[in-house]
């Protein structure tokens, strides 16, 4: 029973796991499992101790609150830049398949004048052959 501990020390009462300390009064209570947080009327939060004696509920749950933030903040901040590779890569590999497209079009065309120029030459030298210039 946690009440026994009352009026001694805090690590005394801690040491069982089910106890919760409160400084203020010097009250060693049992930690009321149905509830989250010790309620006021019990022991204040600044005042409650549970597991360890240096850490007060008050304290744990704004340092809980600060790290809770970062991890969120940090998680947002890693989606964002993942988001922002993967559109980065797709515009990339746009740019390439682009750049793909107009090499091949170009090379379309030299062929085609190559082959135009060919039949150019072949017909002017028929002509000269048929006028005797050659």
């Amino acid at each position: 029973d946690c009440r026994q501990y009352t009026n001694r020390s805090c690590e005394e009462c801690l040491k069982n796991v089910t106890c919760l300390w409160c400084a203020s009064s010097k009250r060693c209570m049992e930690y009321p499992v149905q509830r989250i947080l010790p309620p006021a009327d019990l022991c204040e939060l600044r005042s409650a101790r549970w597991g360890v004696c240096w850490v007060n509920f008050e304290a744990l749950i704004i340092a809980m609150s600060v790290v809770g933030g970062t991890l969120l903040v940090m998680l947002g901040v890693c989606c964002c830049c993942c988001c922002c590779k993967k559109k980065s890569k797709k515009q990339v590999s746009g740019r390439d398949k682009d750049d793909e497209r107009a090499a091949r079009e170009r090379e379309k065309r030299r062929v085609r004048q190559e082959e135009r120029r060919a039949e150019m030459k072949s017909r002017h030298d028929e002509i000269r052959r048929k006028y005797g210039t050659v």
